[in-house]
C-alpha cells in the first residue's frame, strides 16, 4: 500500500486488505491506479470520487445486473446466480465502493472479501467469466464518462474476473 499518502493510506486501507486475497498483480492494482491518477488528476480524487461516489457506483452496479438479466452472452453467468439479483447487486456495490477508494462497506458488513473463496460454490470457467466481463464492460461504458479512469480500472477488473476461475473448460 502507498503509505506516503497520509490520509489516503487510512482511507484506502480496506481496499489494500480487500485485495490481499488475490494474486500480487491484483493486490497492487489500486495503489498503481492511484499513482497513475496522481499524474493525471492534480486534485488526487479517488476512482470512487471520479465515477460519482455512491451514486456512480450504484448506477454502475444497477446497470451491470440489468445487463446480466438481458445479455445473451451473459446467460451462463446469470445461471450461477440466485433467481433474484438484488443481494448480488448489493454485495457488488459494497465491494466496488471500497475497492475504488470509498468507504469500506463490504469489509465492515461482511468481513474480508476473499472473493475466490466466496465463489467456490459456483462453477466459474471461461463462459461465466466472459459473460460477467461483458456485463461489466458495457455497464462501465454506459455509466462512467471518465475514459482515462476506465483505461486504468478495466484491466484490473479483468484480471480479478479471470482470477475467479475455479474449474477447467469442458
Amino acid at each position: 500500500m502507498d503509505r506516503g499518502s497520509g490520509g489516503n493510506a487510512v482511507r484506502h486501507g480496506a481496499v489494500a486488505r480487500a485485495a490481499g486475497s488475490f494474486k500480487p498483480e491484483v493486490r497492487l492494482a489500486l495503489p498503481a491506479i492511484r499513482r497513475e491518477l496522481s499524474v493525471s488528476d492534480p486534485i488526487q480524487r479517488t476512482p470512487y470520487d471520479r465515477i460519482g461516489g455512491e451514486a456512480g457506483v450504484r448506477r454502475l452496479t444497477r446497470r451491470f445486473y440489468a445487463l446480466m438479466d438481458s445479455l445473451p452472452e451473459a446467460a451462463t453467468c446469470r445461471a450461477i446466480h440466485p433467481p433474484s439479483l438484488e443481494s448480488s447487486e448489493q454485495k457488488l456495490f459494497e465491494y466496488l465502493t471500497g475497492w475504488l477508494g470509498g468507504p469500506p462497506l463490504f469489509v465492515e458488513r461482511r468481513g474480508p472479501p476473499m472473493l475466490r473463496w466466496r465463489h467456490l460454490h459456483a462453477p466459474i470457467a471461461g463462459p461465466e467469466i466472459e459473460g460477467w466481463l461483458a456485463c461489466f464492460r458495457q455497464a462501465w461504458a454506459e455509466t462512467v464518462a471518465d475514459q482515462a479512469l476506465g483505461a486504468l480500472v478495466l484491466p484490473q477488473v479483468e484480471g480479478l474476473a479471470r482470477h475467479m476461475r475455479n474449474r477447467a473448460e469442458g
